[in-house]
């Protein structure tokens, strides 16, 4: 977990990096936990907001629900990142192997089961990982829309958290479970566009998620090696999606569109 300021600083703009530096002089950052190489920590601003940060070598993947859109990393994770540079935070990792060596299969299991049935969001993930049912895209779209309603006052100007859904889709891949992987990421890329009149603010946010559910659904129906009436319908959605009335999105998804079609034909 090695960073210092210099790297902070190279993250993020002058004004930024100032904002997170005092940020965390004014102890704004509420929690900070540690498991192996990921960081998890919520910073209170205009309200609390959720920063996740995973090293991984030389790299460091960022991530925060706040609406900033601008350059390089936000005032929240600029905080986080100074306070990890000054202490490494306890890794917890350590003690949980310790505790799993030591528990038993039956004392085990109870408390997987416990804690799936007090955390959906958890009991998704395992049964994205362990389970043979899924979700339609028209139940995760429901989720979805949930998460824009909570949102909304009147507008939307945060950037929402869609990451357990890619986590849920990435499960699916794993097991090479490609269709149903398709079916989370059109989930996200068809709820956000159906309410992008609901945006305004972190715009940048919503075409990154948007462009990475556009991504994973084209590497997902590839990877199916679909017959040419296969592809047709899996290209028929974003067909459907670029010629959606207004045309808010269009051009991003006839993008989308020509690069699958090219790619399939290769």
């Amino acid at each position: 977990m090695d960073v210092d300021r210099d790297t902070i600083r190279s993250r993020s703009t002058d004004a930024v990096f100032d904002r997170g530096v005092n940020y965390r002089d004014e102890g704004r950052i509420q929690q900070l936990d540690r498991f192996d190489e990921l960081v998890t920590a919520s910073v209170s601003g205009s309200k609390l907001y959720d920063v996740t940060i995973e090293f991984g070598g030389r790299s460091i993947d960022t991530q925060c629900t706040c609406p900033y859109d601008g350059g390089g990393d936000c005032k929240h994770v600029v905080a986080v990142l100074l306070d990890i540079a000054a202490g490494p935070p306890q890794d917890e990792s350590s003690r949980v192997e310790a505790a799993l060596d030591e528990v038993s299969v039956d004392d085990l299991r109870g408390f997987v089961r416990d804690a799936l049935a007090e955390h959906s969001e958890l009991r998704e993930q395992f049964l994205a990982r362990f389970g043979d049912d899924h979700k339609s895209v028209e139940e995760y779209r429901e989720e979805i829309a949930q998460l824009f309603e909570q949102h909304a006052d009147p507008g939307v100007y945060d950037a929402i958290d869609f990451s357990r859904f890619f986590e849920i889709a990435e499960q699916y891949r794993d097991r090479e479970r490609y269709l149903t992987a398709a079916t989370v990421y059109r989930a996200v890329f068809e709820e956000i566009d159906e309410k992008y009149n609901w945006i305004d603010g972190a715009y940048d946010h919503y075409a990154k998620t948007s462009q990475i559910a556009l991504d994973g659904y084209a590497d997902c129906v590839l990877a199916t090696d679909p017959t040419p009436e296969e592809f047709d319908t899996y290209a028929g959605v974003l067909e459907a999606r670029a010629m959606t009335e207004p045309p808010i999105n269009d051009e991003q998804f006839w993008r989308a569109l020509d690069d699958l079609e090219e790619r399939y034909e290769q």
